[in-house]
């Protein structure tokens, strides 16, 4: 009963907001052709989109939407929400008909694009992109594997992307998500050396636990967010094979996928984090504590060592934290396990079928893989007079410069500035339309010098593009298969017994049908090399 309140008291939300108490939630039919921006007169186009929290409840008092407002002509009516209620509200428009024209930020799955499009929800767009989008079409001249990954096992593209590149290749960016961040402070302290073994590890660790540098009892030797990706300590396990990363994929330089949780390797990875367990130095909140409480406890000094993306995000910029080593395993293995992420995303944006003007509105979307729009929509602008600017507009060189950000987080700053959404940033921009940001071009030279080389993988697992059929499947067997494999992971680490439970452990993968979902990521990767 619960249920179906919800779902009316929704129905009759959407009615009274959504559509600005008129008929219907998309724009009328302007019989605009051949356009031009800036249009002589204004017209308004109505998007749904998605904001975070920090960001303003309405998109258009940023100064990205003012300006693009002033050279476009094009006045945008926003139906922004946050949090859960947009995918609510999203699924909801797409299911009555009560269509805006696009909905940006969109968040689709791949299956979900797929079904919408097969209902007709939403538009195929490789027309579109060919006769009025000339900014796209030269991201996909310059990149054209992002065109292979956009169209759909159909041939259509069904959706707008985000492309953010940061390096290539092992020296991408997203190449590495968990960097172990370890209390070079307390290290120097206590005499110690830098750890270069997993077993010289547990002994700075152990030091830690006994000395207690944080005072009071409150050192926590080492912390983590156990399957929580960049938290995750699946670093270490490089250091006994293939590794561990976020979804327990790896592809072989023989070109093989690979479970990462069924490999030899991976469990003396698991019994190694047992030891550490047993003595007391993993922090018992480790498998249950949330991002609030982890970066809380980070901020009051309290680590010996944990694992994020960015220290600035818990521990802060200082000098008390740097990126440790990838460590040498019992027998001198050392291996840094790749990431299987890219700057990429397929679905950023779509456009229904009740659009009238779609001429009009694929332009306006081009405005944004304009390169310096690009730029912009992707981490904040220039000029804004309330709040602190990312970029100063080098007018002489007509370049985009990021500024210092003097201590204020990045994360949060570019959220209350910037747009989102589908846009293009490449390698080729760096020097030419933009600077580098300061966080993103420190962690590139980290990556460098500590990463890359003891990464042995040659390959990623791409983003792959699955049909429906494979989607589904995949999705069945995952919704039993990845929770087996995470809880065995904590219960391992906990309760130590993985010898003992392997064999049994790798009968249940087969009969969860991890011999079938190898096969399927095998025939995807295969199909996106060919």
């Amino acid at each position: 009963m619960k249920k179906i309140l919800s779902l009316i008291i929704i129905v009759v939300a959407f009615s009274l907001v959504g559509c600005n108490q008129e008929d219907q939630a998309h724009s009328e039919d302007y019989g605009l052709e051949n356009i031009s921006f800036p249009l002589e007169e204004t017209v308004t186009l109505r998007f749904m989109t998605q904001s975070p929290p920090p960001a303003p409840a309405d998109p258009n008092e940023k100064l990205i939407y003012q300006r693009l407002e002033e050279e476009t002509g094009v006045h945008i009516d926003w139906l922004n929400f946050t949090g859960e209620i947009f995918g609510e509200r999203r699924n909801l428009a797409l299911a009555t008909g009560e269509m805006p024209d696009a909905i940006k930020n969109a968040a689709f799955s791949d299956y979900e694009l797929l079904n919408y499009a097969e209902d007709g929800a939403i538009i195929p767009l490789n027309d579109l992109i060919d006769q009025y989008m000339p900014n796209l079409q030269a991201v996909l001249e310059a990149s054209p594997e992002y065109e292979a990954m956009m169209t759909a096992p159909d041939g259509n593209i069904y959706a707008f992307p985000w492309i953010e590149e940061l390096g290539e290749g092992r020296e991408s960016i997203h190449s590495v998500d968990n960097f172990p961040w370890i209390n070079v402070e307390w290290i120097e302290e206590l005499g110690l050396d830098m750890p270069e073994t997993t077993e010289q590890l547990k002994e700075v660790l152990i030091a830690f636990r006994d000395n207690d540098p944080a005072g009071n009892g409150q050192t926590i030797p080492m912390s983590f967010i156990i399957n929580d990706g960049g938290q995750d300590p699946g670093f270490l396990f490089g250091s006994f094979g293939y590794g561990d990363n976020w979804d327990h994929t790896v592809v072989t330089n023989d070109e093989e996928i690979l479970l990462t949780s069924m490999q030899e390797g991976y469990r003396d990875a698991i019994n190694f984090m047992n030891e550490l367990y047993e003595e007391q130095l993993i922090d018992i909140e480790a498998f249950e504590h949330d991002w609030p409480t982890y970066v809380a406890k980070g901020q009051e000094g309290r680590y010996g060592l944990y694992f994020t993306w960015d220290k600035g995000n818990i521990s802060g910029m200082g000098d008390d934290y740097d990126l440790m080593n990838p460590l040498a395993g019992p027998d001198g293995h050392v291996n840094v396990p790749r990431s299987n992420g890219m700057g990429f995303d397929r679905s950023r944006m779509v456009i229904t079928s009740a659009n009238e003007n779609l001429e009009l509105t694929a332009k306006w979307i081009d405005q944004l893989y304009d390169p310096k729009q690009s730029v912009q929509n992707n981490w904040g602008t220039y000029g804004d007079d309330e709040l602190q600017n990312i970029f100063e507009y080098d007018e002489s060189n007509n370049m985009l410069r990021h500024l210092p950000l003097d201590g204020v987080s990045p994360i949060e700053l570019r959220e209350k500035t910037s747009a989102g959404g589908p846009l293009a940033i490449l390698d080729s921009y760096y020097g030419e339309v933009t600077t580098m940001p300061d966080d993103a071009a420190w962690r590139l030279n980290l990556m460098e010098e500590v990463m890359v080389p003891h990464m042995q993988a040659d390959n990623i697992y791409p983003n792959v593009f699955f049909d429906k059929d494979e989607l589904d499947r995949l999705s069945t067997i995952e919704a039993d298969l990845i929770p087996y494999i995470r809880r065995k992971k904590a219960e391992w680490i906990t309760n130590g017994n993985a010898d003992q439970e392997w064999e049994d452990y790798l009968q249940e993968l087969d009969r969860l049908h991890v011999q079938e979902w190898l096969e399927i990521k095998q025939n995807g990767y295969d199909r996106a090399n060919e």
